[in-house]
C-alpha cells in the first residue's frame, strides 16, 4: 500500500535518477479530449500509439484510459511489452500529472506527487477541470505499491526539470516566476522546495525557454542532460527568428556555470525544427469550450527535438517532416552512441500542446 509520507526526500535519502538509466517502465496517458485534440482525438491516439510502440520495442510500457476509451485503447496498443489499465485523468501528459520517481540506491523506490495545476490554474491555466490530474501522481504510485510524497503548497510538474542524477537540476525561470503557479513563493523558497524534493545541491535557472511553448516554457522542450556536466540545447542561428536570443541566453548562462559537482557544462546545440505554424484544418476539428486554450490559425507551433525521450537503449525522437529531423538525430546518435535513435511522427502531439517527453514518465529500475 502506497503511504503519505510526512518527510521529504532529502531528509529520507531518496534522489530522481537522470533519464539515462535503466528503467523498469514507461507511463503513458490516453488522449481523449475533443477540446485540445482534433477530429475527436484519433490522430492523436494514432500518434500515441506511435510513441508507445516505438518505446516498447526497448522497454515496458503501461498507458492509463478512461474506462469508456479502456477498450478502444487496449486494440489499438495490441503489442507484447504494451498493458493498457483504466485511470481516470483530464487530459494526457503524463510527464506533468504523472508522478516523478525517486530511488535511495538501495532498492526503494518513491515518488514525487507535485500539486498539478494545469499550468497556472484559474490565472493562465491551460484547462479545468484538472482534479483528476491532480490525483495521477497518487494512483500511479499506489498501482506501484510506492510511497509518496506531497507537496501541497508547491505547484509543478515533471517536464519543468530535468536532473544529472548527481546533485544538479535544470528548469526554466519563465516557468517557476510565472504567477500562475506558486505567486506566494520567492525564487529561494522555490529552489529550497526543489532542493528538498529532488535532493539536489545545485538549481540551474534557464532564463526562458522555446518560443510560445504553452507551460510556458517546460525545460523539457528546451535542453536536457545527455551525461553529467554534458547538456544538449534547443537552437538556432537565424537571428531573425524570435528563439535565437532564448537560445543565446540559455547557452551564455549554461556554458559560464558549473554543476553541483564543480564541472563546468559543455553545451551542444540541436537545431530546431523550421517554424511551424497552424493551419485551418490543424484547428477546424477541435471542440470550441471555454474550458481549454482556444487556438487559432497561424499560432506558432512550439517544435522541438529536446522534447525526446531517453529509454533502455533508445532515444525515441519527434519527427516533423522538415530538413532538420535528419541533422537532429544525426547529432543525438552520435552524442550517444550506445543509443538507437527512432525518430516517430509527432506533429500531432504537438498540435496538442506538447510532444514525446511530455507524454511519457519513465520509471527507473531498481
Amino acid at each position: 500500500m502506497s503511504q503519505l509520507l510526512n518527510t521529504t526526500p532529502k531528509q529520507d535519502g531518496y534522489y530522481m535518477l537522470a533519464e539515462w538509466t535503466m528503467h523498469t517502465r514507461t507511463w503513458m496517458h490516453w488522449p481523449e479530449r475533443t477540446d485540445t485534440w482534433r477530429l475527436g482525438a484519433k490522430p492523436g491516439q494514432e500518434a500515441y500509439v506511435r510513441v508507445a510502440k516505438a518505446i516498447a520495442e526497448f522497454e515496458p510500457v503501461t498507458v492509463c484510459a478512461s474506462n469508456t476509451q479502456f477498450e478502444n485503447a487496449s486494440a489499438m496498443l495490441s503489442h507484447p511489452n504494451i498493458r493498457v489499465i483504466e485511470l481516470t485523468q483530464d487530459d494526457a501528459w503524463m510527464r506533468d500529472s504523472g508522478p516523478t520517481f525517486l530511488v535511495n540506491g538501495k532498492g526503494g523506490l518513491r515518488g514525487v506527487d507535485w500539486k498539478f495545476n494545469a499550468y497556472g490554474g484559474t490565472f493562465n491555466g491551460l484547462y479545468s477541470p484538472f482534479d483528476h490530474d491532480d490525483q495521477v501522481a497518487h494512483k500511479v504510485l499506489s498501482i506501484e505499491n510506492a510511497d509518496r510524497y506531497r507537496t501541497e503548497k508547491f505547484v509543478t510538474e515533471g517536464g519543468s526539470i530535468h536532473t544529472d542524477g548527481e546533485g544538479t537540476v535544470m528548469i526554466v525561470e519563465e516557468v517557476f516566476m510565472n504567477p500562475g503557479r506558486n505567486p506566494g513563493l520567492s525564487r529561494e523558497e522555490m529552489e529550497e522546495y526543489l532542493k528538498e524534493y529532488l535532493n539536489v545541491e545545485k538549481v540551474l535557472w534557464v532564463p526562458r525557454g522555446i518560443y510560445n511553448d504553452e507551460t510556458p516554457g517546460h525545460i523539457d522542450n528546451m535542453a536536457f542532460f545527455i551525461r553529467p556536466a554534458e547538456v544538449v540545447l534547443a537552437w538556432t542561428d537565424d537571428e531573425n527568428d524570435p528563439q535565437y536570443d532564448r537560445s543565446l541566453e540559455a547557452y551564455n548562462y549554461l556554458s559560464t556555470t558549473t554543476d553541483a559537482k564543480g564541472r563546468k557544462i559543455t553545451v551542444h546545440k540541436l537545431p530546431v525544427p523550421s517554424p511551424m505554424l497552424t493551419s485551418l484544418e490543424d484547428i477546424e476539428g477541435i471542440d470550441v469550450s471555454e474550458t481549454a486554450k482556444n487556438r487559432q490559425k497561424g499560432d506558432r507551433l512550439a517544435g522541438s527535438y529536446i522534447n525526446c525521450l531517453i529509454c533502455n537503449g533508445g532515444i525515441i525522437l519527434p519527427k516533423y517532416g522538415d530538413d532538420n529531423d535528419d541533422v537532429a538525430a544525426k547529432i543525438l546518435q552520435d552524442l550517444m552512441p550506445d543509443h538507437r535513435v527512432v525518430q516517430v511522427d509527432a506533429r500531432e502531439i504537438l498540435l496538442g500542446g506538447g510532444n514525446i517527453h511530455c507524454i511519457t514518465q519513465q520509471q527507473p529500475k531498481v
